[in-house]
């Protein structure tokens, strides 16, 4: 059973920057995804970020291209979400996900591609 821990999280204001980390545990060997997704209150758990194992393939949503960036620790099993010029509609728990062992560029947006979760980390902005 793999299990996900998550830090990071807090408050910062407008502008300012956080950087997430995500360590598994018990991870088997295969090539998986590890993303990053969050969920605002009242909302549903939408895709932010994913990384493929070695760390050759990345994807972003949208809202936060060119201000978030993943990438993987020198340890395999850590990923990390550099968050910068933080706004407003950040605010959300953050969760980290890993998939089942998938083609290097499958690159998955979709909460049922990935098997395990963490328990998330706050991240709130204010103004």
């Amino acid at each position: 059973q793999v299990t996900l821990v998550e830090s990071g999280g807090g408050l910062v204001q407008t502008g300012g920057s956080l950087r997430l980390s995500c360590t598994a545990s018990d991870t088997p060997f295969g090539n998986y995804y590890m993303g990053w997704f969050r969920q605002a209150q009242g909302k549903e758990r939408e895709f932010v970020a994913a990384i493929s194992w070695i760390g050759t393939h990345t994807s972003y949503a949208d809202s936060v291209k060119g201000r978030f960036s993943i990438f993987r620790g020198s340890a395999e099993d850590t990923v990390y979400l550099q968050m910068n010029n933080l706004k407003r509609e950040d605010t959300a728990v953050y969760y980290c996900g890993q998939t089942a062992p998938l083609p290097p560029r499958a690159a998955p947006r979709q909460t049922s591609s990935y098997r395990y979760w963490g328990q998330g980390t706050q991240v709130t902005v204010s103004s």
